[in-house]
């Protein structure tokens, strides 16, 4: 019986969890090689592009929050990627379409996405607002001023879609600014995994039962 509950718990697990045991389509969605494989866009009057800045860091731009340690992400989240030591930080106060994206190829079929978002709290102090906007594969997952989000908060967001024809289709984040100085914001663990048919969960799980089942055999015969 106890196997049987162990089982049930593995497949409750797994179909909670879409693209827990998936590859991430998006490349460096955890930022840990820096920014590589992502492209910078937009404009910056101020001088102070996006980076990969480092978790628990006490360091000033450009590989800390401007002397704020921001706590690893622990926001509930299906991506693939483990929670790493970077995060990307949009900091400037003069941004105009201030983007960080890449394009990724994918197949038809029903995918998952999503990222992590924080807003540290030397930037939310700042009396200019910002615009944050999240694209993925042409779903608008987050728009808001970040003004009206948590502060020092984790949060998570994701989302699925059905892609139709095969092709490239873009991950984007844009920042924009109003006043000097102005909020802040620090993404995470960017993902576009693809979500198994039925058919495969199905023979997942029935796989998680043969295995229950030659446990308990084996418990049995040794038992004899």
């Amino acid at each position: 019986m106890k196997a049987l509950i162990g089982t049930l718990t593995a497949a409750a697990m797994l179909a909670g969890s879409p693209a827990l045991a998936a590859t991430n389509l998006v490349r460096n969605g955890s930022f840990e090689n820096a920014l590589a494989n992502w492209t910078i866009g937009g404009s910056d009057g101020q001088g102070f592009p996006p980076v990969a800045i480092f978790y628990n860091s006490s360091s000033g731009y450009p590989t800390g929050a401007f002397g704020e340690a921001v706590p690893p992400d622990n926001s509930v989240s299906f991506s693939p990627d483990a929670v790493g030591n970077r995060a990307a930080y949009f900091v400037t106060d003069l941004a105009r379409a201030q983007s960080l994206s890449q394009s990724i190829f994918l197949t038809p079929g029903r995918y998952e996405f999503g990222f992590s978002a924080f807003a540290p709290q030397n930037g939310f102090n700042n009396a200019g607002d910002a615009r944050f906007r999240a694209t993925l594969l042409g779903n608008t997952v987050a728009n808001y001023l970040v003004s009206t989000g948590p502060v020092r908060t984790w949060q998570a967001f994701s989302g699925q879609t059905t892609i139709q024809t095969a092709g490239f289709y873009d991950v984007s984040f844009v920042f924009d600014t109003n006043l000097v100085p102005a909020k802040d914001i620090v993404i995470d663990r960017v993902y576009v995994a693809a979500v198994p048919e039925p058919g495969s969960w199905a023979m997942m799980i029935a796989g998680f039962g043969l295995v229950g089942a030659a446990r308990r055999r084996a418990r049995m015969a040794a038992t004899a």
